[in-house]
């Protein structure tokens, strides 16, 4: 938290073409490390057979496919209107004073969600896109994988000379 609370000032200041060139580094990176988060989404795999529902167990398995989902889903971000600096508001009071309401980054996002570790991708990439830092706690089911999706976000952001404390994950279980 202390990381992620010093790096929402770095990421607040990238622009436009910076945090769009760091999406698309992140999508790349999620198919450079297929094979570490396939073999973690394994480990998930196995350690929850048996204790959940078959369609819990359909959201919690990643494919090479669903992989490639996750990072078309980063790219689509990225090709979304910035939504920092926008004019929300504007009017000028009776004394002549000037009002203006702009968005602005939340500087650091919590997100907790269930063992979906599709949603992690998806949360990083909207905090990041928004300006904002990220700290994730997904369902302890998606553990591994979450934690190896975050890895290769931050791989990709890294690649950028960007902090890779713009996406965290909790480590606690």
């Amino acid at each position: 938290l202390t990381a992620a609370k010093a790096a929402k000032f770095e990421i607040s200041k990238l622009t436009t073409d910076q945090k769009n060139a760091a999406l698309n580094a992140m999508a790349d990176a999620l198919i450079a490390h297929e094979a570490e988060i396939l073999a973690a989404n394994q480990q998930d795999m196995t350690a929850a057979k048996g204790t959940v529902s078959d369609v819990m167990l359909d959201r919690l398995q990643l494919t090479s496919a669903r992989i490639a989902g996750m990072a078309q889903g980063i790219r689509e971000v990225a090709a979304l209107p910035d939504p920092v600096g926008h004019l929300l508001e504007e009017y000028t009071r009776g004394d002549g004073l000037k009002i203006r309401r702009v968005s602005v980054p939340m500087g650091v996002i919590g997100i907790i969600y269930e063992s979906r570790p599709n949603v992690t991708s998806d949360a990083a990439a909207l905090a990041l896109k928004a300006g904002s830092v990220c700290v994730l706690r997904g369902g302890k089911e998606a553990f591994r994988s979450a934690n190896a999706i975050v890895n290769a976000l931050r791989a990709g952001l890294k690649s950028l000379g960007i902090t890779e404390n713009a996406v965290n994950l909790v480590q606690d279980t």
